[in-house]
This record gives C-alpha cells, structure tokens and sequence, in this order.
C-alpha cells in the first residue's frame, strides 16, 4: 500500500475571514464547518481550515508562525491559457488578494504569477498552455 495524502491542512488566525475568501473568491465549495475547523472539498483535493489557537493544546508544545507572505509553501491553481493567469491574477488582487509575483513568462515554460491570501499564504496562478506568441 502506497502513500496517499488526502488532506492539505492550513492553521489559520482568522477562520471566518478566511473561509470567505476561499469559498467567496475562489470558488471553493465548503464540505463541513465547525466552530474551529472548515473542511472545502475542489477536483478531488481536501483543504482543511484549523483554527491557529487550537493548535499548541493539541501538540501539547508552543508553535510558531511565519507573518507577511509565508514562504514555506503554495498552493497552485492552473489555468488553461497563458492569458487567463493575468486574468486571474488581477481577479483576485481586485478581490482583496496580495499581489506577491506580478505574472511572467519563467524558463521551463510556464506563465506563474503569485498572490497572497488575506493571511499571506501564497498562491500561484500559473499556466502550461501555449505562450501567445508560440515561445514555448
């Protein structure tokens, strides 16, 4: 039996705010809310919102998190057109996102663009489709 994670899980400060932007904004359909958990459910992959100040009780030891954009990792949502990331991306920054990475043509030939939730965590909006003038 091989490995299958089933669940990305994110410890937020604020989970109502959160939870808006995500299920508002992104489009991400709610599974289960609870008073300090909301599990989304999108094309297979589980997402679950955990309130920060349940975490230290459960680990029984103190935590610590990153503040301004969170550098340890991203999500990533792929768009069908090179085109649509731009799209995307200024979508999203009008819908209150941080703008993190304006969007950009990258060597191994993707368009990628990078914005911040409402508590920093990065999202990549990116594309592998064809680059309108056929460079990649």
């Amino acid at each position: 039996m091989g490995i299958r994670f089933n669940m990305i899980g994110i410890f937020v400060e604020d989970l109502g705010k959160m939870v808006e932007f995500y299920r508002d904004v992104l489009g991400i359909e709610v599974k289960n809310e609870g008073e300090h958990h909301t599990l989304f459910e999108h094309e297979g992959i589980e997402l679950g919102m955990f309130v920060r100040s349940m975490l230290p009780e459960f680990l029984e030891e103190e935590v610590t998190y990153p503040s301004g954009v969170n550098g340890t990792f991203s999500l990533t949502i792929d768009v069908d057109d090179f085109l649509d990331v731009d799209d995307e991306f200024e979508r999203l920054v009008d819908a209150g996102a941080t703008a993190v990475a304006q969007p950009k043509d990258v060597p191994w030939g993707q368009r990628s663009s990078m914005v911040g939730d409402p508590e920093g965590n990065m999202i990549e909006i990116s594309s592998w489709g064809k680059a309108p003038d056929g460079d990649f």
